[in-house]
């Protein structure tokens, strides 16, 4: 049990994890983003007109990328259980 086995594994689940979580943040930030340039070029200063399309577009990004994130976590879990042997022995 040597503690590279240990440190690659770690560094795997936290890349897994920026990649998925990554996947649903970045478009609800870039629609964020170009509804606070219209609020801006438009003065209106309503707080929840940003909310619904990041919302909106939270739920289509999950919607879209939920088989793939799935598919992501599925691949690592059985890597993981593949790497039993090595970890144990």
């Amino acid at each position: 049990m040597e503690p590279e086995v240990f440190v690659s594994i770690f560094q795997q689940a936290l890349w897994l994890v920026v990649i998925l979580v990554s996947a649903v943040i970045v478009p609800s930030l870039l629609i964020g983003l170009v509804v606070a340039v219209f609020q801006a070029a438009t003065s209106i200063n309503e707080q929840t007109l940003s909310f619904l399309p990041r919302l909106i577009m939270t739920l289509v990004a999950l919607a879209f990328g939920a088989h793939w994130g799935m598919n992501k976590l599925m691949e690592f879990f059985i890597s993981m259980i593949d790497q039993i042997p090595q970890v144990v022995g």
